[in-house]
């Protein structure tokens, strides 16, 4: 008997790791774009604002959508890492849909910034620093490893590098009281894009790597049959 085609890595609506990757590459994308230099001056603070919340929205719903798969994949205690890493995930891009929404309605000059806006993004860039990590040793086994040529490592490895740019940038957003201005905003938007770009690589390398495990589980269809 023939084997069925491998599934596709750009199309394959029917399968969750697909969505993941898809909905975690839009935030990504959106994360990357907003705070390039230039694109606040072409659309406008409003919509600038816009697409940052629209970002975290695609995360939070990839967010959510691991989370659930992750708690319905293998109850051992082998992957009990993988679900504490979506789990903290998950509340860091609640945390960011916080963070995002009030910065459109909330300017640094606003006394109440930092408690409104800098807050949550700061603790959802913690948790997602927390996150990156867990998925980082449960990958490799241990606190560290180098293991460029597979690809699960290199997917909890960019995403980890995201996440700690991500840190930085909220480390470099918090605006000084009494200055009234932030730290570095040109190093929280370098960093914020860098983070940005990272998890759309993660996201990327997670569409291949669904794509690689349907076609595995597919040959081993076939050869049961």
């Amino acid at each position: 008997m023939r084997s069925p085609p491998a599934e596709g890595i750009w199309w394959a609506p029917h399968r969750a790791s697909w969505w993941i990757g898809v909905l975690f590459a839009l935030g990504s994308s959106c994360f990357a774009i907003a705070p390039f230099p230039g694109f606040v001056q072409l659309v406008g603070s409003g919509v600038d604002g816009a697409v940052f919340f629209v970002g975290s929205i695609f995360f939070t719903s990839a967010a959510a959508l691991q989370c659930v798969e992750s708690i319905r994949a293998d109850p051992s205690p082998s992957r009990r890492l993988d679900r504490w890493s979506s789990v903290v995930q998950f509340a860091g891009t609640l945390l960011f849909n916080v963070n995002t929404f009030r910065a459109m309605q909330t300017g640094f000059a606003n006394p109440e910034y930092n408690r409104l806006v800098w807050a949550p993004d700061a603790v959802g860039s913690a948790c997602f620093l927390v996150s990156g990590y867990l998925a980082y040793v449960a990958t490799c086994g241990c606190l560290f490893c180098w293991r460029r040529r597979d690809l699960e490592w290199r997917i909890a490895a960019v995403n980890l590098l995201g996440c700690v740019a991500f840190g930085i940038s909220a480390i470099a957003s918090f605006v000084v009281p009494s200055t009234g201005s932030v730290v570095d905003l040109a190093a929280a938007n370098v960093c914020t894009a860098f983070g940005g770009f990272c998890f759309l690589a993660g996201a990327v390398l997670l569409l291949r790597e669904g794509a690689r495990g349907a076609g595995a589980s597919a040959r081993s269809l076939t050869a049961g049959a």
